[in-house]
């Protein structure tokens, strides 16, 4: 049977290639310290397990639900963005509970992007931006990120170029890979710069809460609901990964159109995950501050290890990763991690994962307990 001609254009996601040779080195015996993946390594708080456990005998429980998600499922992303981002979100029409971001990301190409339209993607940037734009059939093309610009777009640039063909751009502030973060005045640039290009700016933001100070939301910008979007997650910063809860907020009409998409792609989230998201998103000040005390912890012992390989990194970044520069002479990041790999047995993620801007850089992530970084430095 001849496969679909739209996989021609993409490959199975690196880490899913990665962790099979990572998880077959274990098997053999190698005692592998994996810092390649941002998975949280701990468990979410007492009250969203107690949530999940209590809702599952709730009549209906396990019954179909409704593509909107919950009310009160709604109104507490509202609420959270209310107290986090001093945004304003009607939770009737401008915000729509997602089975995690990266089916945002599908969900948001599917309603937006027709065959040949473009998509702006930040190089370095999520590898799934570009794959799902290929899946749908549209272009992607990339705009630079570098470090001389603190991993912002150069707008000037881009807007001398023909952006006619241009429907979507990514953005990603707290920016992954690098923990580059944007100020009041660069997002209010962004908003701008799609407005007077008839652009959908779609700011991925689920690493706000990890150790960053000061988190914003490209939504409290003064009329970025009418050109923007914005995708959140609870999966890093409330240790659900691998429950599958995210968001997308934007206006009323934007939602809509994304709720066409979804609602003829699935049947509702579980409700007692629809339970313990609501748990999560009303916890207090005390679980914010524990998450921020375990990374700073983490984040420190991890500049030893990047010390030790001479790499040089930004300690203003946020999020859980640690993003450092090879020393000179090393030509190929994908090289030097498998040599780190197979010597050391520590997986670490190369830059180029990111695009091509991301040659010359590692990421490590903080989703790796103190001890194992501390065996991880040992080992050099």
């Amino acid at each position: 049977m001849k496969i679909a001609d739209r996989l021609n254009s993409i490959e199975e996601y690196y880490f899913s290639k990665k962790l099979r040779e990572v998880r077959g080195l274990m098997a053999e015996g190698r005692p592998v310290i994996n810092m390649g993946i941002g998975s949280p390594d701990m468990a979410p708080s007492q009250a969203v397990l107690d949530a999940v456990t209590e809702a599952i005998v709730h009549e209906g429980a396990h019954q179909y639900q409704s593509y909107q998600g919950l009310p009160e499922l709604r109104e507490s992303f509202a609420g959270f963005y209310r107290n986090k981002f001093n945004v304003t979100i009607d939770p009737q029409t401008e915000v729509l509970p997602l089975m995690g971001s990266k089916e945002g990301i599908m969900h948001i190409s599917m309603a937006f992007l027709n065959k040949g339209d473009e998509a702006l993607i930040p190089n370095p940037g999520y590898p799934t931006y570009t794959s799902v734009t290929n899946l749908v059939e549209a272009v992607p093309r990339y705009y630079d990120l570098v470090e001389d610009n603190g991993w912002f777009p150069d707008l000037v640039a881009l807007e001398a170029q023909d952006l006619s063909k241009v429907t979507i751009m990514w953005t990603s502030y707290p920016h992954m890979p690098t923990g580059a973060t944007a100020t009041v005045a660069q997002l209010e640039e962004l908003v701008a710069f799609a407005k007077r290009n008839d652009i959908l700016l779609v700011n991925d933001n689920p690493y706000s809460f990890v150790l960053n100070e000061h988190p914003i939301s490209i939504l409290r910008i003064e009329g970025a609901k009418e050109v923007a979007l914005e995708l959140n997650s609870l999966s890093k910063t409330f240790n659900m990964a691998g429950w599958r809860v995210g968001m997308v907020l934007g206006g009323a009409n934007h939602i809509d159109a994304i709720l066409k998409v979804k609602s003829n792609m699935d049947s509702g989230m579980f409700y007692g995950i629809q339970k313990g998201a609501i748990a999560a998103l009303n916890s207090d000040d005390t679980w914010f501050q524990e998450l921020s005390r375990v990374y700073n912890e983490r984040r420190e012992l991890m500049f030893k290890l990047a010390d030790k390989l001479n790499c040089v990194y930004d300690k203003n970044a946020v999020g859980m990763f640690v993003w450092a520069k090879l020393p000179e002479g090393i030509s190929s990041a994908e090289k030097f991690i498998d040599e780190v790999l197979y010597e050391k047995n520590i997986f670490i993620t190369p830059g180029t994962i990111f695009g091509s801007n991301g040659e010359g850089y590692i990421r490590f992530s903080l989703c790796v307990s103190t001890d194992k970084i501390k065996e991880a430095i040992n080992r050099f």
